[in-house]
């Protein structure tokens, strides 16, 4: 795969999306329907509230089209790439239908948690299988504890990771952009990475995302036009950790994706501080909204929640390409 074709990726992803995003923002403005901003929330997180949201859609549809395009062009077209696409679409799917109970019935309480969390298990065991079938190891690296070979029971790890990291993607879209650019940070980390493998395939998808999601945050940067919804976030995380197991990198993932394995750590520890002691930790969880409450703009939790995201990658990769 040449050059030219790494960068026609990313830009045939970004013009798909800054393209379409005006008419899609419209539409929901057309039909006075948007984002409901949960009562527990900031208050100044009201004015956001009718937003229009689940421009999560735009982005996967870029990302499909733009991966399978390249792949074709670059003859890189095989399951591991279509097994890609198949987790961004079935965990968007999952969200679109929780945006969609939500915008119907004007609340911010979409699907149950158990049907969110079946649908979760269905797709990471379809990625099991295809894994499986392409004759992946059933390895897990842990650094200074070597490999650990978990045949069957890799399972059970492949199902915790995409549950897991497509959870913490979308307990970090809370703030205006805060998602999009650790997106872009992680996916690029895993990129280069791919790279040096010769992972044409995983390479394509991660320069597609990195395409549509710097098109969409033209749109998701503060003051937001539009919200990527559940439909984006849980598509972005499941496929992030679906990466990470392809490239077999996936300890790594807790470092590139540092911010969301924090922003879900201060949900867990608030609410195990309160039920054991009735005392909170942080003034309000996730920890972008503790920052909040300490009087922090979006922009500069933005800022500084990149630039941790940003120093979390390259230690990753200094670690791995060294």
């Amino acid at each position: 795969m040449n050059a030219l074709e790494q960068i026609g990726t990313a830009l045939v992803s970004f013009f798909i999306t800054v393209l379409a995003m005006p008419s899609f923002i419209n539409y929901f403005r057309e039909r006075n329907e948007g984002q409901m901003i949960r009562e527990e929330g900031p208050k100044w997180h009201e004015k956001k509230s009718g937003t229009p949201t689940m421009g999560g859609l735009i982005f996967i549809i870029a990302i499909s089209i733009s991966s399978l395009l390249f792949e074709i062009i670059s003859h890189q077209l095989n399951a591991t790439g279509l097994i890609l696409i198949f987790i961004l679409i079935m965990y968007g799917v999952l969200g679109f239908w929780d945006d969609s109970i939500k915008l119907m019935k004007k609340q911010n309480e979409g699907l149950k948690a158990w049907q969110k969390f079946l649908g979760q298990i269905i797709g990471a065991v379809i990625f099991y299988a295809v894994y499986v079938h392409e004759g992946f190891a059933q390895v897990l690296s842990i650094p200074g504890f070597g490999d650990w070979h978990l045949g069957i029971w890799f399972v059970l790890f492949v199902v915790f990771w995409l549950t897991g990291f497509s959870n913490a993607v979308n307990l970090s879209d809370g703030l205006d952009g805060l998602v999009s650019g650790l997106a872009i940070i992680a996916f690029g980390a895993y990129a280069i990475i791919a790279a040096v493998q010769n992972q044409f395939d995983v390479l394509i998808f991660c320069l597609a995302i990195i395409g549509a999601l710097v098109g969409f945050f033209l749109f998701n940067h503060k003051p937001a036009r539009i919200f990527m919804g559940d439909m984006g976030s849980l598509a972005l995380g499941g496929a992030l950790a679906a990466v990470s197991i392809l490239v077999h990198h996936e300890v790594a993932l807790l470092l590139i994706g540092i911010v969301f394995v924090c922003e879900t750590a201060s949900v867990i520890l608030q609410v195990l501080s309160f039920k054991l002691t009735g005392h909170r930790i942080f003034k309000m969880s996730p920890i972008h909204h503790h920052f909040e409450m300490l009087g922090w703009s979006e922009w500069k939790i933005d800022l500084v929640f990149w630039t941790v995201g940003l120093i979390g990658a390259v230690i990753a990769l200094v670690g791995i390409l060294k």
